[in-house]
Formats: C-alpha cells, sequence, structure tokens
C-alpha cells in the first residue's frame, strides 16, 4: 500500500507539472480545432482527470503534452459525433473563427502563440484581456482569477464570457497577425504581461504589497512567450525585467510585513541566480541593437542589482536610462522615476524642481510622497509633513500607509 501510495504521488505530481506546463498547448490546439473556448477548456479538463485515473497503473507518458493533446482531441471528437446539434454549433463557431492558415516562412506554428494574441487583440478592454490570458493560457479558475483582482467570482466569470462573446461576435482571428501588425500587437501582449507583474510587485488595494502568485504567473508567461518568441529582444528584455525586479523580493519586507526601501535592503537577500539570467537576457537582447522600453527599464533594474551597496549605486547612469525611457514612452510616471533617480545624482532641489514640472498623477500616492521625502532631505521639514499626510490619505495598501507614517513620525 505504501509504495501504491507513494506512486499515486508521484503521478499526481506528474500531473500537476504536466498541467502547468501542457494546459496552454491543449486548450490552444482545441480551440484551433473546436472554435469553441468553453468547450475547449472542457475538454482540456476531461484530458487532466482521465491521467489521473489511467497513469497510476499505465505510468507517466514519455511524452504527457502529447498524451494530454491527444486524449482531449479524441474528447472533443467524441462529444461532437453525439449529436447534430452540437456538430453544427461547433461548425458554425469554427468557421466564424476562420480558417486556420499555415504559418509563413520564419512564422512559429505554436497554437500557444495564436492564443496568446487572440486573448491580447486591441479590441478587447485591457482588464479582459488579462484575464482571458490568465483562464486560457495557464488555467486560472475563475475564482483564483477573481481573488487576483479583488474582485467578486460573479463579476470575472461575466467579465470572461464578455470577452470571449467579443471574440466570437467580432470575429476576431484566431491567429498571429501579419508581419505588419506584429510590433504593435505584441507590444499589447507584452503590456499584458506587465500589468500582471505589477499588480503583483506593488499590488494596489489589499493588505499585502506584494502579491507573489500574480508575480510568479507573470514571470511563466513571460517565459512562454520567450520561448515562442526567443528572436524578439523586447520579449527577452520584459523577462529580464521581471526576473531583476523579483530577485528582490524576499527583501522588500521585513518579519511584520512592513515595506524596506531599496537603501535599506539587505542584499544578501537578493536572488543571485535570477539577477544572473535576467542580466544574460538583457546582454543578450541589447546585442541586437534595437533598445525599446522594456529592455532600458531592465538595464535600469540591472544597475541596482549590480550595486554591492546602495552607496554604489551608478545613480547618474540611471538617471540617464530614464531620460532614454521617456523619449521612448514619455508618462508623468516615468517622469516621477526621472526626478528620484535625478535627486539621487545630482541632488534633492534639482530632483524636486524637476517634480514641480510633472502632472497627471493626482490621487498617485507615490507622488506627493516623493516630494515628502525630497522636501525632508532639504530640512523643510513643515512642508514634508504636510506631503506625507497627502499621501497618507491617498494610499491603498495597510503597509504603505504604515511606512508614510513611520516616515511622517521620523519628522
Amino acid at each position: 500500500m505504501a509504495a501504491r501510495g507513494g506512486l499515486t504521488d508521484g503521478v499526481e505530481q506528474a500531473v500537476a507539472a504536466a498541467f502547468r506546463e501542457e494546459w496552454g498547448r491543449v486548450v490552444a490546439t482545441l480551440i484551433r480545432m473546436t472554435g469553441d473556448w468553453d468547450f475547449a477548456e472542457e475538454c482540456a479538463q476531461e484530458a487532466f482527470a482521465r491521467a489521473l485515473e489511467r497513469w497510476p497503473d499505465a505510468g507517466v507518458p514519455r511524452r504527457p503534452g502529447a498524451w494530454l493533446t491527444t486524449t482531449a482531441r479524441n474528447h472533443a471528437l467524441n462529444r461532437i459525433r453525439r449529436g447534430a446539434t452540437e456538430t453544427e454549433k461547433l461548425r458554425e463557431l469554427a468557421t466564424m473563427t476562420g480558417p486556420q492558415e499555415p504559418p509563413g516562412p520564419g512564422g512559429v506554428p505554436d497554437d500557444r502563440l495564436r492564443l496568446i494574441f487572440t486573448c491580447c487583440h486591441p479590441a478587447l478592454p485591457i482588464e479582459a484581456r488579462v484575464a482571458l490570458t490568465l483562464r486560457t493560457l495557464l488555467g486560472l479558475t475563475t475564482g483564483e482569477i477573481a481573488r487576483a483582482f479583488l474582485v467578486a467570482e460573479p463579476a470575472m466569470a461575466q467579465r470572461l464570457v464578455r470577452a470571449k462573446r467579443k471574440i466570437r461576435q467580432a470575429g476576431i482571428p484566431y491567429r498571429v497577425p501579419a508581419a505588419h501588425l506584429l510590433p504593435e500587437r505584441t507590444a499589447s501582449v507584452l503590456g499584458v504581461v506587465y500589468l500582471l507583474f505589477n499588480e503583483g510587485y506593488a499590488a494596489s488595494e489589499g493588505a499585502d504589497p506584494v502579491r507573489v502568485d500574480l508575480c510568479a504567473e507573470a514571470i511563466r508567461l513571460a517565459r512562454v512567450l520567450h520561448g515562442l518568441m526567443p528572436g524578439d529582444p523586447e520579449t527577452a528584455g520584459l523577462l529580464a525585467l521581471l526576473l531583476l525586479q523579483d530577485s528582490r523580493r524576499a527583501a522588500r519586507q521585513d518579519a511584520a510585513g512592513d515595506l524596506v526601501p531599496l537603501d535599506e535592503q539587505d542584499r544578501e537577500r537578493w536572488d543571485r541566480r535570477a539577477i544572473a539570467e535576467g542580466v544574460e537576457l538583457l546582454d543578450g537582447a541589447l546585442r541586437r541593437g534595437t533598445p525599446g522600453p522594456y529592455q532600458v527599464q531592465a538595464a535600469i533594474a540591472a544597475c541596482h542589482a549590480n550595486a554591492r551597496t546602495a552607496a554604489e549605486t551608478d545613480w547618474p547612469q540611471i538617471a540617464a536610462l530614464y531620460g532614454r525611457l521617456e523619449a521612448m514612452n514619455p508618462g508623468p510616471v516615468v517622469r516621477l522615476n526621472r526626478a528620484v533617480a535625478v535627486a539621487m545624482a545630482d541632488g534633492p532641489r534639482v530632483g524636486l524642481a524637476l517634480l514641480d514640472t510633472i502632472e497627471g498623477l493626482d490621487g498617485y500616492h507615490l507622488f506627493p510622497a516623493t516630494r515628502a521625502d525630497l522636501l525632508r532631505r532639504l530640512g523643510r521639514n513643515e512642508e514634508a509633513a504636510a506631503a506625507y499626510r497627502e499621501a497618507l490619505g491617498q494610499a491603498r495598501t495597510e503597509p504603505d500607509r504604515r511606512f508614510l507614517t513611520r516616515r511622517l513620525h521620523e519628522l
């Protein structure tokens, strides 16, 4: 019995590993085959259920993904053959999705790539793109996605239903875009992954400022994309950025769950393996000679990661990189970060002057918090205290509020 239990445990682990690696591929194949997103997910779920039943006796297949895809496909075909009505429905949906042309020269014949480009079509609202990507490519349940974004499960279910209906009714094609549309659409895909990571790295609401689960899923998605588009430097740059940022996770909070500023973090707790991988990816991307916003942000993160101490941080280089980023991707948050870097490189007075030129950050608590910090460094404590109070009124997580309260008391 013990041996049997051990075998079952091993099988369960193998199925769990196959789920992480193969869910998106199996679902994507079934969507291409049937044109029905819900039906594809049902057939994929049935395949994994059968794996749990059969693998303990038959053993784990040498190629689990192929076994699961074949099982899901056969289940779909059996379901379709059972009734003319269902057959007509699936044929109609497949027609609306459109024929799937073979990839052109240099194309990537991977259904997951078609799937993520469909999930991230510009016609869908950004929140729907994120939810649909998590559901279909990574296999998160509706409840898990709802908890990730702090909404009720029925509301998230409706969001997913509306997104799938939009794809069907608008005839959004299930394919990788044509070459001339690829840069624009790839940016949308990468933007979804980046948004997901940012929500995990600095949660917008709730008791915990760091959502490890969201960070992990974003990195996992970025790895999938990099594997599917290894020649795209911005995809490599995004994965490098996420790894470099996430490498500091263990040092970002103390034992009480309070935020630890970058200059006070214990750098011995940074993940050196993630840093090494991120730097290697960044170097490879930059050698292609087409730097983009994610590569520049990864270069900024690498400057922090390579500094042995906070005092050794190359702030002039970081300020210059933020200047480059602002030219590529202008916006008030980028300007805010550049002002911080300039303040560190050239002094708080220069940074404050830049800060005073920024507009469009009303309600963003890091804006008055940054102003408060620069005023504090200039010895203008009364103005700093007022800015800290303003930031406190805008902060939405308990650790942020505790950090700002502590800074206010230190004045």
